[in-house]
């Protein structure tokens, strides 16, 4: 057979609201939640970054603008789903390139679009370790992974180093190493539904379609460790914040709970953040002083991320 290739366009959008991690998604006919997704048409759009910017605006009403290519998707029989929303014959194998966008708020979805913000632990669920280590890990994804492991030594020390089970350390960066180890284990509804099989008994988190689940993971993968050693978790912040807010959205972002003394002695060393004298008010609590991202400072310079100093270990 034949194909002809469509190249298409997913993004991410994420932004934060009360703490919580949000990404941009839209329903399918299916029920699934799906990234805004569109066609690159080379006779309309001059680079895929307009391309994207324009679909976005379309589907969702929004402006993005931090953006960063994430990955090119093109596995064969991820594509079905995505060439039914276009006018291409069957024979069409749709390579995705997958972008990045950050926020710097969850700002209301217009009624005119189908889009709306959905946290995204609620596709991940095993990645929040915000108030400890989830108890689901141990207790219901551990014994379904030895048991798929069972015998086979690769598979075991997949599942051990990519859970942190029986003592190995938890990496919070191996976000699309566990979905990709869960899916091949057939513990996500996606397995089932691309090899054409009934929907197994159990399966772990809300399913996405097509692989946006899989173009989510490596997004979430690329945001945690890149906070690390470039600023752009400002991004996602408004001009004027609270150091505490700035934990706390580190703290989302990294699915950790981390030590704040220590976090605040790191970020002063870096000269990434300045007060504005000026204090937050109508919280309740006891005032706390604003802070600014230094902008200007850091285009001049290789600007460091934010040490990431947890306050326990998994």
């Amino acid at each position: 057979m034949t194909y002809s290739v469509l190249i298409g366009l997913s993004a991410v959008m994420v932004a934060i609201e009360d703490d919580a991690p949000l990404v941009l998604v839209s329903q399918r006919d299916t029920g699934e939640d799906a990234l805004p997704f569109g066609p690159f048409d080379p006779e309309r759009h001059r680079t895929f970054d307009l391309s994207l910017r324009g679909w976005v605006r379309e589907q969702t009403g929004f402006e993005l603008g931090y953006v960063e290519q994430l990955y090119t998707f093109g596995d064969k029989d991820r594509d079905t789903p995505e060439a039914t929303l276009t006018d291409t014959p069957p024979a069409t194998r749709v390579i995705s390139v997958g972008y990045l966008a950050l926020m710097p708020e969850a700002a209301p979805t217009d009624s005119r679009f189908a889009a709306r913000w959905q946290g995204w632990y609620r596709y991940f669920p095993w990645e929040d370790h915000r108030h400890g280590r989830p108890a689901m890990i141990d207790a219901e994804l551990a014994p379904h992974l030895f048991t798929w492991a069972a015998g086979n030594t690769q598979r075991l020390d997949r599942a051990r180093i990519a859970f942190g089970l029986d003592g190995a350390r938890w990496v919070e960066e191996r976000v699309l190493e566990r979905y990709e180890l869960l899916y091949e284990a057939g513990l996500v509804a996606e397995c089932a539904r691309d090899a054409g099989l009934p929907q197994p008994a159990v399966a772990f988190g809300a399913a996405m379609a097509s692989d946006h689940r899989r173009i989510l993971a490596t997004a979430l993968s690329r945001l945690r460790g890149k906070i690390k050693y470039r600023p752009v978790v400002f991004e996602l912040l408004p001009e004027r914040f609270t150091l505490s807010a700035l934990q706390r959205t580190v703290e989302g972002i990294l699915g950790l709970s981390l030590h704040t003394q220590n976090f605040r002695r790191a970020l002063e060393k870096t000269g990434l953040v300045k007060g504005t004298g000026r204090l937050e008010t109508g919280t309740g609590g006891r005032p706390a002083e604003l802070y600014e991202f230094c902008r200007d400072y850091v285009r001049g310079i290789a600007a460091p991320g934010l040490a990431t100093p947890r306050k326990t270990q998994d």
